[in-house]
């Protein structure tokens, strides 16, 4: 079968099975190696039998519900390829948004200083890495409740060459513990409540980490959580950035609010017009 050929069945098949038509080429793409101008010069030669029992293999896969990011192993993220694994969340274009915002406002605030910063809940660890990556100044230190997780981004960590400290524990609970603190917290925790399951796609409720997804009745468990250790883990001067669900903005800033009176509070919109990150500046005049 030639690769135009495999390509019209496999837009076929998903369609019917009610996933995207573009997935069918970024697994073609994958299959063959190629970039897109690369497969494109090769639309009318022949695949080899062993190439296209591979693609047809991933396209039923993805129709099944299989993320394409789980089949062909990585996501790019901030210009970087990350692997990832049913073990992680596939990072999200909305969460680049959340480094970069962060990004911006470490460089206006601590200009050339040193600056300790902590991700919470690293998965694939895409935002810690590209935080190191894009300011090295930075001292970035990576944790997770599991250990499964932790090896994914360690193993992006050695692949892109970024030097982090890994900690595995439960949110702040290694830090509280040595009574250590930071000047920067950032997250992006699980935030969709509980109920929302039933309406999501089975690509996502079927394959990525429940833990990495879910967070209560309202979604706002893990933040709870957060907000209520942030000022025995925060130094006296500090932002906290947080990613959030549509709608939760002004719930997540009530509780900074309460850990940290004087913060000053800022709801940021992603791309889309959506409520995405909240961000906070305390002890800076």
């Amino acid at each position: 079968m030639k690769v135009f050929e495999a390509l019209k069945w496999a837009s076929s098949y998903l369609t019917v099975h009610g996933r995207e038509e573009y997935a069918g080429e970024l697994l073609m793409r994958h299959v063959l190696g190629a970039t897109r101008s690369e497969m494109l010069m090769k639309f009318r030669e022949e695949m080899s039998e062993d190439a296209f029992c591979q693609f047809q293999k991933y396209v039923h896969l993805h129709g099944e519900g299989k993320p394409i990011q789980y089949l062909m192993g990585y996501e790019d993220f901030y210009g970087r390829t990350f692997t990832v694994n049913e073990e992680v969340l596939i990072p999200r274009p909305e969460t680049e948004e959340l480094v970069y915002n962060m990004l911006e406002r470490i460089k206006v605030l601590y200009g050339s200083e040193i600056v300790d910063l902590v991700d919470i809940g690293t998965g694939s660890g895409a935002i810690a890495i590209t935080m190191k990556l894009e300011y090295p100044q930075l001292h970035v230190t990576a944790t997770d409740l599991f250990e499964e997780s932790l090896k994914v981004a360690r193993q992006n960590a050695k692949a892109l060459e970024a030097e982090l400290e890994f900690v595995q524990g439960d949110l702040f609970e290694p830090f509280l513990k040595a009574q250590r603190k930071f000047d920067v917290i950032l997250s992006n925790p699980p935030y969709i409540p509980d109920q929302d399951a039933a309406e999501m796609s089975v690509v996502v409720t079927e394959h990525e980490p429940h833990r990495a997804l879910f967070a209560g009745a309202e979604g706002l468990d893990i933040y709870r959580r957060i907000c209520e250790q942030l000022p025995s883990v925060l130094k006296t001067k500090g932002i906290v950035g947080f990613e959030v669900g549509m709608g939760q903005s002004e719930a997540v800033s009530k509780l900074i609010v309460n850990a940290f009176p004087s913060a000053k509070v800022n709801v940021v919109y992603d791309i889309n017009k959506k409520d995405r990150m909240v961000f906070a500046e305390i002890g800076f005049e």
